[in-house]
């Protein structure tokens, strides 16, 4: 007797699978202007190469013959691809399906997708829209979790000290998957179509009194800004491209090394504009990422968390190939200084660059930890003094370029161990700059004075000249004073050196305690 008929409805099952949550439901999905999930997936990865895993969970329905009557799939879906040729592990929500809100078989594929990037050491990538739990009644009875199951977010800390982990928010996100979303190396969320939530309007109404729309809830305006999502995306197009380039920097898992990419861009290149970019006049800005696009291998700098922590700059970028962390001051906000967000912002990056063995270049301009009120309502010092532990104990190579000004206790976070220090003949540095300096150390002299304004400026330039990086540089307090159109060139031979070192931090990170 053959077994026709039963392998009949695995096919059948199949293709109720393919048809998601049936053709109105998609129509609908697509006036929203959003994608389902399985198009998202074929969109993120090469072309053909999504291999997937579970197809046939789900819920049926069998008839007196034992014939399908109805099937629902499960509302995740999940596999294996590629990216640039490299495997990974991707999976999403059907908001198709219950709006996403995860049926059994679909909370399990959820865990699993974790489980399996871990296992295989594959990076991992989360395309999410949907809520968590529900009070609507299932199609079967469903029984909680047992005691002795594995947390389901273990699973998700797993991953994150292991392999890559890219997310990504395409409708309105909430509950569990939110929760999933932000436990990521790199988020993005499109700006067309993404919220993030922790509940939605109704919710929040009924038990708040707040009556807010979903982007006044959790828009891109809001989380861009408060370090919830990394970045935003024009659409999900856009979205897509960001995770295949966030990954293009980084190694599949902790055991290797980050892929040296080919690069035409000349070491010994040397930007004229390097030397007059930062002004004499020293209370004049200047513009930080023009200088970090003279130095980086040309188009290589990959911005993360620009609308959060804005006095800090950190992303990923190539020198000569070699992948590499940025982290510089944005003299243009706040004057560089390191606020509460900033500092997180930095330490979040430099535990990145750690897990997954990146080099870290740190362009410094920076004046120290923000002041005043706000600032101290934030917890400033905390955060900044986390900041400033993360690095300390850091074990990947740095790399630090005194632009400008390097002050205070926030300054030390910018210095790894054992690092190598350049700078400028713009660098200044001390404990504090020189018009908070002057302004506590010479009160009664400025006070005095017939003109205070005057010896005010006397003062402050008197103590400027102290400053410089000459004297720093004759004591060997720095490796060396350079040209600033020497800067790629002299971090390209750097990143040389310190290639030999990377192979012995392979394996998993670890930190300890801090503030």
């Amino acid at each position: 007797m053959s077994w026709k008929d039963e392998v009949d409805q695995i096919y059948q099952r199949r293709e109720l699978a393919k048809a998601q949550g049936g053709e109105q439901a998609i129509a609908a999905q697509h006036r929203r202007g959003r994608l389902t999930v399985r198009e998202r997936i074929d969109a993120v990865l090469d072309e053909g190469s999504f291999d997937e895993v579970g197809m046939g969970a789900g819920e049926s329905e069998l008839d007196e013959n034992e014939n399908i009557k109805e099937f629902s799939p499960a509302n995740f879906v999940l596999g294996f691809g590629k990216i640039d040729g490299r495997r990974v592990v991707v999976g999403g929500e059907d908001f198709t399906l219950k709006g996403g809100s995860p049926s059994a078989a679909g909370l399990r594929k959820s865990v699993y997708t974790e489980q399996l990037a871990v296992k295989h050491r594959v990076p991992l990538i989360r395309l999410h829209e949907g809520a968590g739990g529900s009070v609507g009644k299932p199609k079967t009875k469903t029984l909680s979790a047992p005691v002795f199951e594995p947390a389901r977010f273990k699973s998700v800390a797993q991953a994150l000290a292991s392999v890559p982990v890219a997310s990504a928010a395409m409708g309105a996100v909430a509950g569990l998957p939110a929760g999933r979303l932000v436990a990521s190396h790199f988020s993005v969320m499109s700006k067309k179509t993404a919220q993030v939530l922790i509940a939605g309007p109704a919710v929040v109404e009924r038990a708040m009194g707040e009556k807010l729309t979903k982007d006044e809830l959790g828009g891109p305006d809001i989380h861009t800004k408060n370090g919830t999502v990394d970045n935003a995306s024009e659409d999900e197009g856009e979205a897509f491209e960001q995770i295949r380039q966030f990954l293009s920097y980084l190694p599949s898992h902790v055991w290797e090394l980050a892929p040296i990419a080919s690069c035409d861009d000349p070491v010994e290149r040397r930007e004229e504009a390097l030397l007059d970019i930062v002004p004499r006049d020293r209370r004049r800005a200047f513009d930080m990422r023009r200088l970090l696009s003279m130095v980086l291998d040309q188009g290589s700098f990959f911005e993360m968390g620009r609308g959060y922590g804005r006095s800090q700059i950190t992303g990923l970028a190539r020198m000569n190939g070699q992948p590499v962390g940025i982290w510089a001051n944005d003299g243009r906000h706040l004057a560089g200084a390191m606020t509460a967000d900033g500092a997180q912002k930095a330490r979040r990056f430099i535990e990145l660059c750690e897990v997954f063995h990146l080099p870290i270049l740190s362009f410094v301009d920076e004046p120290g930890f923000m002041i005043g009120s706000q600032s101290e309502k934030a917890a400033t010092i905390r955060h900044g003094a986390n900041t400033v532990l993360t690095a300390a104990m850091s074990n990947v190579p740095w790399a630090s370029i005194m632009i400008r000004r390097s002050f205070g206790v926030a300054q030390i976070a910018h210095y790894g161990p054992e690092g190598y220090v350049l700078a400028w003949p713009s660098a200044e540095t001390g404990p504090l700059p020189v018009e908070g300096g002057v302004a506590v150390a010479y009160h009664r002299q400025i006070a005095q004075a017939d003109d205070p304004e005057a010896k005010r400026r006397e003062l402050e330039e008197q103590l400027a000249a102290k400053q410089s990086p000459f004297p720093r540089a004759e004591a060997f307090s720095v490796h060396e004073l350079i040209d600033p159109r020497e800067t790629r060139l002299m971090l390209c031979r750097w990143i040389d050196r310190v290639q030999p070192l990377l192979p012995q931090l392979l394996g998993q990170a670890q930190f300890f305690i801090r503030p």
